[in-house]
């Protein structure tokens, strides 16, 4: 992949802050929407980082490309980088983002072990240190749990602020599943949400893809998202919208 291509922000329609159900994380989303908003505002900002970690479907990717969609509407031009397709990079894709108002590290747990990106990255966040402009990065663990190899990195990555992301109950997950349907414009019943939570698995990621399905759906057949409509998608394992539960 080139850098040209890497650094082309391709963000899933629905990232935002708008549409984030942030629970008990609304301190790193606040946190983090704030520090977008002084990286675009203010000249000369003191460099900030922002260090999110946690399991898969915690929202970090979430928050990251909503921090690089408001930078985007406040005028700046962000990088996000996922660094969970670092097979196809090359270490020198970090080179020069010292310029850059706002720059979103995903799935760094990726470049550990691997000595060209671990000098890499510890090169990036070394520069942001000496300039300025704002840091976001996200992990699955706490830097000195990454099991990085290069001395040092992991002191690095936590020279700002770190958040634990929490994992949504399932009373938040079904407010995050009505919220998601509204900012995709139809509005989603609490017995109709808590039916798919019943019924499909209960992770973030899998849901809103299932919503992503079951909106396509409604829209393909002209109706309301119902228990009725699916059940009858349920019954006739309607292709389209790929819909089959687990139970």
């Amino acid at each position: 992949m080139s850098r040209q291509l890497a650094l082309n922000l391709r963000l899933k329609d629905a990232s935002s802050f708008g549409n984030f159900l942030a629970g008990p994380n609304r301190e790193a989303m606040e946190q983090l929407r704030a520090a977008v908003v002084q990286a675009a505002t203010q000249a000369n900002t003191k460099p900030a980082m922002i260090y999110l970690w946690g399991a898969e479907g915690a929202g970090k990717t979430h928050l990251l490309q909503a921090a690089c969609r408001l930078a985007q509407e406040l005028g700046i031009a962000p990088a996000y980088i996922p660094l969970g397709d670092v097979v196809a990079l090359e270490p020198s894709l970090l080179e020069g983002l010292e310029q850059t108002p706002l720059v979103c590290l995903d799935d760094v747990e990726r470049v550990a072990g691997r000595a060209q990106w671990e000098a890499a990255l510890f090169s990036l966040v070394e520069r942001r240190r000496s300039g300025g402009g704002m840091l976001a990065v996200a992990a699955s663990a706490p830097p000195d749990r990454l099991g990085l190899k290069l001395p040092d990195l992991a002191s690095r990555l936590a020279w700002g602020t770190t958040y634990a992301m929490q994992p949504l109950s399932d009373a938040q997950k079904l407010e995050a599943v009505q919220l998601r349907a509204r900012h995709r414009g139809f509005e989603m019943p609490e017995d109709v949400a808590s039916y798919i939570l019943s019924r499909y698995p209960r992770d973030l990621p899998s849901l809103f893809d299932l919503l992503d399905r079951i909106d396509e759906a409604s829209l393909i057949r002209q109706r309301r998202v119902t228990i009725p409509f699916l059940r009858e998608l349920e019954a006739m394992r309607y292709d389209d919208a790929g819909i089959e539960n687990k139970s």
